[in-house]
């Protein structure tokens, strides 16, 4: 069980440097974890950087793995957990939610996968064994 930030997720779907290394990450676990927000960064980022064909061939790959994900919902508890990151580390609002998802559906020490370093390094401090960007 892994979380799966949106700066991971997007390389299912954009050709990027990091992209077959996301591939791997993400490949050799099949139970994947985000935040209800995944939702609306990675459809707008679809739309903001693809066209014609290639907007929809992603949107369908993404509503299909959207299918199979476990989503942590952005309740009172999560958002309490956001904001206890947000203080503790400094992390910008959408990193803090995303990390504050992920300690509270995986603990401290699960894995967290993300591209971001801002948000590798706010992970890090709250515990979570970070994926994707060298340490």
């Amino acid at each position: 069980m892994i979380y799966v930030d949106t700066s991971a997720l997007l390389k299912r779907y954009i050709e990027e440097g990091d992209s077959h290394r996301a591939a791997s990450i993400l490949s050799e676990n099949p139970t994947w974890i985000t935040a209800r927000i995944t939702l609306v960064e990675v459809r707008r980022n679809l739309t903001r950087l693809l066209a014609g064909e290639d907007r929809l061939a992603a949107q369908a790959a993404f509503a299909a793995d959207w299918q199979r994900m476990h989503v942590v919902e952005l309740d009172e508890t999560t958002c309490e957990s956001a904001a206890v990151v947000a203080e503790s580390t400094g992390a910008r609002s959408l990193d803090a939610i995303h990390i504050g998802a992920a300690v509270r559906a995986c603990g401290r020490g699960g894995t967290f996968v993300t591209f971001d370093l801002k948000q590798a390094q706010a992970a890090r401090a709250m515990g979570l064994t970070v994926r994707g960007l060298p340490t």
